[in-house]
């Protein structure tokens, strides 16, 4: 059994943040009612693809206003290894386990995009949490599986990691299962039931999920190539899944309106049958949803191209990635090439309607530093405060296609911004005080890439 499921052990947090028996809330608005305003944020950041000789690391952001260190790197774990492309993380337990008594939200699931090495980190102490057990890639390519992506714990503790490629690098991908103690499971699906795989959500009511494609890993690593749009190799397909007999039910085409759908977001409500996925290339967001007999996937969305200098082609806003409010009224997405975040009120989920939005770096927004400081990138990963009022972001996507679009992303270093958002109003506006640098840094400037808070976000957590 891990140390994660030490009932008697005392921890930093030594109760439930929401009551429960297990780790999270007991449902969305317990988690919006219930929670405290974040103090430390955990950041991926990044050495891959620049000059700086150094391992990829877990960053502390101090992000509570009341602090002496506020918006400074206050820790990094440093992985022991170079070169590992961090990526996406998650928890080994979210609300989706509050039922399990003595269960914590303690440790963090840290792949290695490009290395396929996973990495595990406790977090009982917030501010300095340690690194304390590292998967080998030689443990996952066993199972003909590498690249991992989307990290989400399931109900009983264990842990699912979305697998972009085979152990070479190419197709078909798959998921990948470790148990309560981080031991490698194996396979979770019947291998063959996908091609392509990304990111993934599952509403355990509804005994569903719903899985999205990029492409293989040998397609991706060295950089976009529109060529490989033209053969084929990127995809447009979202997988429709029985979540308890791991088999796909049902796959819909998203068509040439749905080229790379990424990131793939439910509604938190557990009674929900709607949710989002963005489809980058396409630039286009699209509301999925049970229609009764099958699953629907309609473009609700449009980001038009726009034209720009020195560029062969319209360019397209790259919705890169999306998140829902914890109250479900919200759905928030960032334009990474154009350099906008957007809000959309999504009370009718089938006709979101745009809010706001904010311009902050990126080939067309507003080109005004922050604080003194250029900003080399557009607006990339999103996390929303569980109250709804505090919406953060960073600049990096993926080193290759960082080099491509941001070169100086590598020479200056992400920076980490916030806006302030009224839920009630339905408006945002960017924090001029709030600048996280990670181009000054003590090895050197970094990549800044996911967000995540201790308490649980809007990007991780599951109710059932």
């Amino acid at each position: 059994m891990s140390d994660a499921r030490k009932p008697n052990e005392t921890s930093t947090d030594e109760a439930q943040p929401g009551g429960s028996e297990g780790p999270g809330y007991t449902t969305p608005q317990a988690a919006i009612e219930e929670s405290t305003p974040e103090k430390v944020a955990y950041v991926m950041g990044l050495y891959v693809g620049t000059d700086v000789d150094a391992p990829d690391f877990l960053g502390v952001v101090d992000v509570d206003p009341d602090s002496e260190s506020y918006t400074e790197v206050i820790d990094r774990v440093e992985m022991p290894n170079r070169g590992d492309e961090l990526h996406h993380f998650g928890w080994n337990a979210c609300s989706s386990s509050c039922h399990v008594e003595g269960l914590e939200r303690r440790h963090l699931v840290i792949p290695g995009q490009r290395s396929s090495r996973i990495h595990i980190v406790d977090t009982k102490d917030r501010r300095n949490p340690e690194l304390t057990k590292v998967i080998e890639p030689e443990e996952v390519f066993e199972h003909d599986l590498s690249a991992p992506h989307t990290v989400h714990c399931i109900p009983d503790g264990n842990v699912l990691i979305s697998m972009l490629g085979d152990r070479d690098g190419d197709l078909p991908g798959g998921f990948l299962a470790l148990d309560e103690d981080f031991e490698v499971e194996g396979r979770w699906e019947p291998p063959g039931e996908i091609e392509m795989n990304y990111d993934y959500w599952y509403q355990p009511r509804h005994d569903v999920m719903v899985s999205s494609e990029w492409a293989a890993p040998k397609t991706y690593y060295p950089g976009f190539d529109l060529d490989d749009v033209e053969a084929g190799d990127y995809g447009r397909r979202i997988h429709v899944w029985n979540w308890e007999d791991r088999t796909v039910e049902q796959t819909i085409d998203l068509g040439e309106e749905g080229l790379i759908p990424l990131e793939v977001r439910f509604l938190h409500s557990p009674e929900a049958t709607h949710g989002y996925v963005g489809a980058a290339l396409s630039s286009n967001v699209f509301h999925f949803h049970d229609a009764g007999d099958e699953w629907r996937a309609e473009r609700v969305i449009d980001v038009e191209a726009r034209e720009h200098d020195g560029w062969e082609m319209p360019v397209p806003g790259l919705v890169t990635d999306l998140l829902v409010s914890m109250d479900d009224r919200y759905l928030f997405f960032s334009n990474w090439l154009h350099g906008d975040v957007r809000m959309y009120d999504i009370s009718d989920p089938s006709n979101p309607r745009l809010a706001d939005r904010i311009w902050a770096g990126g080939h067309f927004g507003d080109p005004a530093p922050v604080q003194d400081r250029e900003l080399a990138g557009g607006p990339q990963m999103l996390q929303l405060s569980l109250d709804g009022e505090r919406l953060y972001w960073t600049t990096s996507l993926f080193s290759s296609w960082d080099d491509q679009f941001y070169p100086e992303e590598a020479e200056r270093g992400s920076v980490m911004l916030k806006a302030d958002v009224d839920p009630r109003r339905g408006t945002m506006q960017l924090d001029e005080e709030f600048l996280v640098d990670f181009g000054e840094l003590p090895a050197g400037p970094a990549r800044a890439h996911e967000i995540r808070w201790p308490d649980g976000d809007c990007t991780s957590d599951v109710w059932r």
